[in-house]
């Protein structure tokens, strides 16, 4: 009986020396590669090879602490806070408009913030009330901490305050402004020993009418900008160190992120009225307020073409051996079936994954270039994320190999298995998210329960359940998480690859 190592070595001598084999792992890894270096409009259009290039201004967004791109736009009523100290004030209404058209917008923000300095991206802490998600604490842009539900009025105020303490802040909420309860603590390193205490407000793009439909695409019906007005009185700015800073009289208003038309404040001596426009939340495609900028994923747009190649070779891995009826002679040295499938599956998965790895690795950096060339920005990602991306791209590919051996296994026919594995896997993929033609939920269904599900894998960006965004297929995003998607493809693999063998024992070769 042949040994694992030598069943092993059999099909690698197999694979290797069938030229047109290599030479579809070759083609593979070069469409993957050439696909990308084909696709790579620019920020404000489609540029064609050798074509003018944009410079994109206004496409690049602002980095937080963390790396990520970020969106950092609001009006801004502030002071300088030198040490620790503490900011306190009611907020007794907050409304949202369009065009002079009052609008729902949920995430419409006002509050209390500190923040590093006025420069967009700063760090920052901030305790907020909202329409539809009651009152949070936010910090440096990916934090999210829930407070009390309901929204504010003027006979249902809410108290909010902000403590620093070096780099430790911690917030807190209150109903009559007696009783207090701590949301969260947070403690954002490097903050400089002054920085900018105050209250601010802002409304992202987006809304609806009262009782009307919400839009995600854009502003509300008129298309013009959402502002969003707040109405504060109590505030204090209480100083550890006295005399640090200007007296508590001298606010200052300065639209960070840039100026909106309306924006601005109102200081009458009691309270204050501030009016905004924007977000402070991290920037993600399909967010109408974000920068338009491109993720990283934009770059694997050739991997479908890849993949084609990948499966076709990988179908004829088998269904080469039924067709010259050479498998009687590979079983009649290896009377174990399983273990020649078993064999077969893993050599064409390590080929799969080396030329994948070469493909993705060699698309990535060349996208980045030609899209940053025309003006488009690359939303950041960390390093980490970077990895699993190329890593798990290629793995894709190979499990999709190994997908398309087990179908030629069970269908002993070239063609019916390629349309099969091809119609199961690419066609989903491309019609939810390269052609307009689904809408979402048809889209996230084909994207849940096919094997088109592996492609979550490439996803960058993740969704945030504070940023009202377009999170849909077509804007780059996966109903499922990158590994609960990739484990779908395993799942179709293993299935087929259970069902391969049982019809190995049973079926004559």
């Amino acid at each position: 009986m042949s040994t694992v190592s030598a069943v092993l070595r059999a099909e690698w001598t197999k694979f290797r020396t069938v030229r047109g084999w290599i030479a579809g792992m070759i083609i593979a890894a070069l469409v993957t590669v050439g696909i990308t270096a084909l696709d790579h409009g620019s920020c404000g259009g489609t540029v064609t090879p050798g074509g003018s290039v944009v410079n994109g201004l206004g496409c690049a967004a602002p980095v937080g602490p963390g790396g990520e791109a970020v969106t950092d736009s609001f009006y801004f009523v502030h002071q300088p806070l030198t040490g620790s100290g503490t900011l306190t004030a009611r907020v007794t209404g907050l409304t949202a408009s369009s065009a002079g058209q009052t609008v729902r917008q949920p995430w419409a923000k006002a509050g209390v913030i500190v923040q590093a300095s006025t420069r967009p991206g700063s760090s920052y802490a901030a305790m907020l009330v909202t329409p539809a998600h009651g009152v949070r604490m936010q910090y440096d842009y990916t934090g999210d901490v829930a407070g009390l539900p309901g929204a504010v009025s003027a006979t249902s105020p809410r108290w909010l305050r902000l403590t620093r303490a070096g780099d430790t802040l911690t917030g807190y909420e209150s109903t009559d402004g007696t009783h207090w309860t701590t949301v969260g603590t947070v403690h954002l390193t490097g903050l400089p020993a002054t920085v900018q205490a105050g209250l601010f407000t802002t409304a992202p793009a987006g809304g609806s009418a009262p009782g009307g439909t919400h839009s995600l695409s854009g502003n509300s019906s008129s298309g013009a900008q959402t502002l969003a007005t707040a109405s504060f009185d109590r505030v204090s700015l209480d100083r550890v160190s006295p005399g640090a800073g200007p007296p508590a009289a001298a606010w200052s208003g300065y639209p960070v992120g840039g100026s909106s038309p309306g924006a601005g404040f109102h200081h009458d001596g009691g309270g204050f009225t501030v009016t905004g426009s924007g977000d402070i939340a991290p920037d993600v495609p399909g967010n109408a307020g974000g920068s338009g900028g491109t993720p990283m994923e934009h770059t694997l747009i050739g991997t479908f073409g890849g993949l084609i190649a990948v499966l076709v070779v990988a179908v004829m891995f088998m269904t080469a051996e039924y067709r010259r009826h050479l498998i009687r002679v590979t079983f009649t040295a290896t009377p174990a079936r399983v273990r020649v499938l078993a064999a077969k599956a893993l050599v064409i998965g390590a080929v799969t994954f080396a030329a994948g790895l070469v493909g993705t690795a060699a698309a990535i950096p060349l996208g980045e270039h030609l899209l940053r060339a025309n003006g488009n920005y690359i939303l950041p990602v960390g390093p980490l994320t970077e990895l699993r991306v190329v890593a798990g791209n290629a793995a894709l590919l190979a499990v999709a190999a190994v997908l398309a051996v087990a179908l030629g296994t069970l269908l002993r026919h070239s063609a019916g298995a390629v349309t099969v594995v091809i119609v199961a896997i690419v066609l989903p993929y491309f019609f939810a998210t390269q052609l307009p033609l689904l809408s979402a939920g048809p889209a996230d269904w084909l994207l849940r329960v096919t094997p088109a599900a592996g492609f979550a894998i490439q996803q960058t960006i993740p969704r945030y359940p504070q940023v009202a965004a377009a999170y849909t297929p077509g804007n780059g995003y996966f109903p499922l998480a990158p590994w609960a998607g990739f484990a779908v493809l395993c799942g179709y693999a293993a299935l087929a690859l259970a069902l391969a063998a049982c019809r190995l024992r049973r079926a004559d070769a």
